[in-house]
C-alpha cells in the first residue's frame, strides 16, 4: 500500500528561523489565536486540555494545526515537555504541503485505477 502521510518532518530539517523554549514553557495556550504550527525539531511537547495530558509528541511531529484548517481558537495548551526547538509553519506553507500531499495521493490512485503501462 502506497504511503499517504504528508511529508511535514521535511520542514523539520530545512534552514529556516527556528523557535526555543525550555522545559516547562507554554508555546501556546487553550483559546488563543493560532498565527502558526509547529513541527518539533527537537525535543518533546506535551499536549493539554483542561490541565490533562493528551498526548506526548516527539521529533517531527506537527501539532497546532488544527487551528490553521478552521481558522478556530486553540483546542489545547502545547507545553515544551523537555528543551525544545521548533520550526514555525505558517498558515500558506501548510496548505500548499497538504494541497501537494493530496495531489500525490490521487495521482498514484489513479494510476493504480488504470492498470500497468
Amino acid at each position: 500500500m502506497a504511503d499517504d502521510s504528508i511529508a511535514f518532518d521535511l520542514l523539520a530539517t530545512v534552514e529556516t528561523p527556528v523557535r526555543s523554549c525550555h522545559a516547562g514553557e507554554v508555546i501556546f495556550n487553550e483559546g488563543d489565536p493560532a498565527q502558526e504550527s509547529y513541527v518539533i525539531q527537537k525535543g518533546q511537547v506535551e499536549i493539554r486540555r483542561n490541565g490533562r495530558l493528551l498526548d506526548t509528541l516527539s521529533e517531527k511531529s506537527i501539532f497546532g494545526e488544527m487551528a490553521l484548517i478552521d481558522h478556530a481558537p486553540r483546542a489545547a495548551t502545547a507545553v515544551a515537555a523537555t528543551d525544545v526547538v521548533l520550526v514555525p509553519v505558517a498558515e500558506k506553507q501548510f496548505l500548499f504541503l497538504v494541497g501537494q500531499n493530496v495531489m500525490r495521493v490521487l495521482a498514484r490512485r489513479l494510476r493504480s485505477a488504470n492498470g500497468p503501462t
